[in-house]
C-alpha cells in the first residue's frame, strides 16, 4: 500500500511538471510571437513615416538624430510637462535658441500623430501658431522640436493652483488679446493655407504663451487637412478632448463635421477663460450650475457680472460680456448657427456692433436669429 501511494505521488508530480512545462513553453511561444508581431508593426510604422518624410523632402524642418536630441535636452534633464502623447523637455539648439522637445512615447495611430504635426505646422508660419523647428525619427523613437514658450499653457493661467494668480494675469484686456490671437491663428488654419487645416483639439492646454503673452496654437496630432472648398468631412472615429468636442462629432443628427467643429471648441475655451471655471467641474455644489453654457447664458442674459474675484471698470465688464456673447454664438449646437473664425475676429475687434445674445446653446431652430 505505501508503494502504491508513492507511485501515485510520482505520477502526480510528473503530471504537474508536464503541465508546468507546457504552460511555460506556451508563455515563451506567446511572448516570442508578440515580440515578433510588435517588431513587424514598429517596422511598418517606421517605413510609413520614412515614406512620408521622403515625399515632403526639403519642405519640412531640420531632421535631428536621437543622439543630437539627447544633446539638445542635456539627456532629458528638465521636464516641462506631460501630455497625451508623451513628455516635453526643455532644450537648447547649438545656436543657443531655447526649445521644447516633445518625445512621442505614447504615440498611437500608426505614426499618424507624428505625421500630422510635421505635415501641418512643419510647413506653415503664423504669429499665433507654434513653430516646429525640427524633428527626430529614428527607429521607434520620434521627437518634435518646438520654439520654447516661457509662459507655459493658457490652462495654467485660467485654472492656477494659486487663485490670486488669475487676478494678476488674466484681466479682461488680456483675455480679449488672447482670444483674438487664437481666433486669428484658427482663421489662418481654416482659410489662409493651401489646404484647410482642422485642428480638432482646441483647448487651453494646447494654447501656449510666449514672452509677451501672445497665444500660439500647438499640438496638431489630431489635425486633419481637406480642400478649402470641402464643406463636410468624414471621420472614422470621434477625436478631441471631452468637454470641447462639438456635438456633430458624436452624432450626425446635429449636422456634418467641418471647420465649425473647431469653432465650437474655441467657444468652450473662451467661456472657461471669462468664467475661470472648467466646462465640466464635478466639484460644483449648486446643481443649477452643472450645465456650464446654460449658467454663462443666464448671467449674460440677466446682465450679471462674470468676473467676481476682482474690481472691474465698466469698460472691462463690457469687454468680458462681449467675449461671452461671442463664445455663446460659437457653441451653438447647430453648426450652421456658428460663425466662421473670420466673423469671430470681426466680432472681437468691434467691427460687428450691437451683438445679439444668441439662443441657449443647447437649442437649435431655424427661427433663431443668425449672425
Amino acid at each position: 500500500m505505501p508503494h502504491s501511494n508513492k507511485g501515485l505521488r510520482h505520477k502526480v508530480i510528473a503530471a504537474t511538471s508536464s503541465v508546468a512545462c507546457f504552460i511555460v513553453l506556451s508563455l515563451m511561444v506567446a511572448t516570442a510571437l508578440y515580440l515578433s508581431l510588435k517588431s513587424k508593426y514598429n517596422e511598418e510604422i517606421h517605413l510609413k513615416v520614412e515614406m512620408f518624410l521622403r515625399t515632403y523632402g526639403t519642405s519640412i524642418p531640420t531632421r535631428y538624430t536621437f543622439t543630437e536630441v539627447k544633446k539638445i535636452t542635456r539627456r532629458f534633464k528638465e521636464k516641462l510637462g506631460q501630455g497625451g502623447f508623451g513628455s516635453v523637455y526643455r532644450g537648447q539648439l547649438p545656436n543657443g535658441v531655447p526649445v521644447a522637445v516633445k518625445m512621442l512615447e505614447n504615440s498611437t495611430g500608426e505614426g499618424e500623430d507624428f505625421i500630422n504635426e510635421v505635415a501641418t505646422i512643419g510647413r506653415i508660419h503664423h504669429a499665433n501658431i507654434v513653430r516646429l523647428l525640427g524633428f527626430c525619427s529614428e527607429g521607434t523613437r520620434r521627437a518634435l522640436v518646438y520654439e520654447f514658450m516661457p509662459n507655459d499653457s493658457l490652462e495654467k493661467h485660467i485654472f492656477p493652483c494659486d487663485s490670486n494668480a488669475s487676478q494678476r494675469v488674466l484681466e479682461p484686456n488680456k483675455m480679449l488679446n488672447v482670444a483674438l490671437g487664437i481666433s486669428r491663428g484658427m482663421e489662418y488654419l481654416h482659410q489662409g493655407c493651401n489646404q484647410r487645416i482642422l485642428h480638432f483639439d482646441i483647448k487651453p492646454h494646447n494654447i501656449l504663451l510666449d514672452y509677451n503673452f501672445n497665444p500660439k496654437i500647438s499640438d496638431f496630432g489630431l489635425a486633419k487637412q481637406c480642400a478649402r472648398d470641402q464643406s463636410i468631412i468624414t471621420l472614422t472615429a470621434a477625436r478631441g478632448t471631452m468637454g470641447y468636442i462639438a456635438p456633430e462629432i458624436y452624432s450626425r443628427n446635429f449636422g456634418g463635421i467641418s471647420y465649425k467643429s473647431d469653432v465650437y471648441s474655441f467657444g468652450m475655451l473662451v467661456l472657461e477663460m471669462v468664467s475661470g471655471k472648467r466646462n465640466s467641474d464635478p466639484s460644483i455644489e449648486n446643481q443649477n450650475e452643472v450645465y456650464f453654457p446654460e449658467w454663462i447664458h443666464e448671467k449674460v442674459s440677466t446682465g450679471t457680472d462674470l468676473v467676481t474675484n476682482r474690481e472691474t471698470t465698466e469698460e472691462e465688464k463690457q469687454m468680458v460680456r462681449q467675449l461671452a456673447i461671442v463664445a455663446l454664438w460659437c457653441i451653438q449646437w447647430n453648426p450652421k448657427d456658428r460663425p466662421s473664425m473670420t466673423k469671430v475676429v470681426n466680432m472681437l475687434t468691434g467691427r460687428m456692433q450691437n451683438l445679439q445674445i444668441p439662443p441657449k446653446p443647447f437649442v437649435s431652430s431655424e427661427s433663431h436669429p443668425r449672425l
